[in-house]
């Protein structure tokens, strides 16, 4: 039974599967192309994301621009004017709860996302049969257009060039903040930058994984590459193979097996990661066991 396998194995044409897609269809390569910018994007924000704790912002940020998505169409606009406007005042949104009252950072998000996202929910139901709900929140990859091309091309060029060229002043406040403004670093100015290069990724990425998958992208490889190193060099580019891995493989999966591309991604980044919490030599589990 196990040789039968074997020559099961070997008998299949693995180039053949590879490149069928993408030498048949466009927008499989297109879908290709994009998929990997976005998991790139993803990734280099997500190590900054997970290091500097801002998960949740991610979140919040993500379901504020929903009611964004659904005025573009109703106003017939491009759905990435409304997201990047409702998720920009969002952001600005949860800083002035902060300053102008007590509540913590996280109450501060969560009231203002859960409020964007229910006007948004209440916005779609009036026009439901001109937005489709199922491909803001999960996304569809294989309907990117050239428009969603080269709008993923240009964030990713704006936010990566922005966070290589400002690398070491992002670092030192990404770990300490109250140290870098001593420093005389621009605290305050980082602070909103990053935020509004996180509102630029998330909107770049709704059509691909959409509203709710794209936090998982942001997180995900971050938090993968920082089970297995240190070193923030490192977990950078881990991460980026991480998140490029999640993005390919889970386009090909969803293209053989018919299932929701976005959510397959997630699916394959959460199996990268939980191989990492296992085996990984410095905080894997199963070498926490061995060394006890």
């Amino acid at each position: 039974m196990l040789n039968l396998l074997i020559v099961g194995l070997l008998e299949i044409d693995l180039w053949g599967l590879i490149l069928e897609p993408v030498t048949q269809y466009r927008f499989m390569r297109l879908a290709l192309v994009t998929g990997i910018m976005v998991g790139s994007i993803c990734a280099v924000l997500s190590c900054f994301l997970v290091v500097k704790r801002w998960a949740l912002l991610g979140d919040a940020i993500s379901h504020s621009v929903l009611p964004g998505v659904a005025f573009s169409y109703l106003l017939g606009l491009p759905y990435f004017v409304g997201a990047l406007v409702t998720g920009i005042l969002s952001s600005f949104g949860i800083v002035y709860l902060q300053q102008q009252t007590h509540l913590k950072e996280d109450t501060s998000m969560g009231i203002v996302f859960t409020g964007a996202f229910a006007l948004g929910v209440a916005i779609i139901s009036v026009v439901r049969g001109r937005v489709n709900l199922y491909d803001i929140l999960f996304g569809n990859i294989l309907a990117v257009t050239n428009t969603d091309f080269w709008l993923t091309l240009y964030v990713g060029v704006l936010v990566l060039g922005l966070l290589f060229a400002l690398y070491r002043p992002i670092v030192f406040w990404t770990f300490d903040h109250v140290a870098a403004r001593v420093a005389g670093i621009p605290v305050r100015a980082l602070h909103y930058l990053m935020m509004m290069l996180l509102t630029a990724t998330i909107v770049a990425s709704l059509r691909t994984v959409g509203i709710v998958m794209v936090i998982a992208m942001l997180i995900i490889p971050g938090a993968t590459g920082y089970l297995l190193t240190y070193r923030l060099p490192y977990m950078i580019s881990l991460a980026l193979l991480f998140g490029n891995v999640s993005a390919v493989v889970g386009l090909y999966l969803s293209y053989y097996f018919n299932l929701a591309t976005g959510a397959v991604m997630v699916l394959v980044a959460i199996f990268i990661f939980t191989l990492a919490l296992f085996f990984s030599p410095s905080q894997g589990i199963l070498f926490k066991q061995i060394k006890k």
